[in-house]
């Protein structure tokens, strides 16, 4: 006990002195991207919150694997994190990887969240989502829905309303965002399904048409479009993509705990708060427990959506 006791009494010690040199955030994909953005968002005030420099580091391949497995091998002494996004519970059912997200990581908190939006080329007969899931009943596999690429959000998005709305939209993979968005304004395909930062531009400027988010609430960012849940009556749709912060496992809990205080109270910040919704996102700050909650949560429901709708990467 007198052993134990010693232990717990150094790693409270150690949380209050850290930190005492720069932070490193791993961000699994390329700069520029929403996942970096939002990242440099929350960078500077926190690196004020902590007294230490916060350092973004982008480690880009493999979906996110590659950035995510450097910051599952890094020292769990508080000085790496892992900075990433949603596709982290998908990326686990469909790669082969060499890590698992729910034991070799621990949760220390959400930062920001933001929906998938559902739109539509302005010369396509799609103004709301009943339209969409009427067409696509009368023709199954004839109306195309355009996405970031196969396994992303936005493709588990559209899937998800396959299986939840009884219809078969025909999905069009593309390399990012911006060209999915891109071919879409072109007329190549009818609707888009994309985060919300890579259309909310063209929706207000009326290239695209916005038809519906795929979160439960409306974005403050766009309060004016409704949800997928609202304008079909169906209760349980929700796409959200959210970013959040996660440790190597064994980082000692009190460094966990205080890193999450300061991310809760950033996000709040009216600066920081409005500079994300610019992004079209919502600022969470929630508790590491609510965020592991969240990614055990999104394991089992994209496990079954994977399943039922027989998605494979190629």
């Amino acid at each position: 006990m007198a052993a134990l006791a010693a232990l717990l009494l150094s790693s409270v010690a150690g949380a209050q002195d850290w930190p005492n040199k720069p932070v490193r955030f791993i961000v699994p994909y390329p700069p520029g991207g929403g996942t970096d953005v939002i990242a440099r968002i929350v960078q500077e005030p926190l690196s004020r919150a902590l007294g230490q420099q916060m350092l973004i580091e982008n480690r880009g391949g493999a979906g996110g694997a590659v950035g995510t497995e450097a910051a599952v091998r890094a020292a769990p002494d508080g000085y790496t994190f892992l900075f990433t996004l949603s596709s982290h519970t998908i990326n686990q059912l469909l790669y082969k990887l060499t890590y698992d997200v729910d034991k070799d990581l621990v949760a220390v908190s959400t930062v920001a969240s933001l929906p998938q939006i559902i739109a539509a080329n302005t010369s396509s007969p799609f103004k709301t989502m009943q339209d969409i899931v009427t067409q696509a009943k009368a023709q199954p596999g004839k109306i195309a829905f355009a996405s970031a690429g196969a396994g992303t959000p936005s493709h588990i998005a559209g899937e998800l309303l396959n299986l939840r709305a009884g219809v078969k939209l025909l999905h069009i993979p593309y390399k990012g965002g911006g060209p999915a968005t891109t071919d879409v304004m072109g007329g190549q395909v009818p609707i888009l399904i994309i985060s919300i930062p890579a259309a909310l531009g063209q929706t207000k400027a009326g290239k695209l048409r916005a038809i519906a988010v795929t979160t439960l609430k409306r974005t403050p960012a766009a309060p004016e479009i409704p949800t997928v849940a609202e304008a079909l009556s169906i209760p349980d749709y929700e796409v959200d993509s959210w970013f959040a912060v996660f440790a190597p496992a064994k980082t000692p809990p009190a460094i966990v705990a205080r890193l999450q205080q300061e991310i809760a109270r950033v996000v709040r910040i009216p600066e920081v708060k409005q500079k994300l919704l610019e992004q079209g996102a919502d600022g969470v700050g929630n508790t590491s427990a609510e965020l592991d909650a969240t990614v055990k949560a999104e394991l089992k429901k994209w496990a079954t959506l994977i399943q039922q709708a027989g998605i494979k990467l190629e």
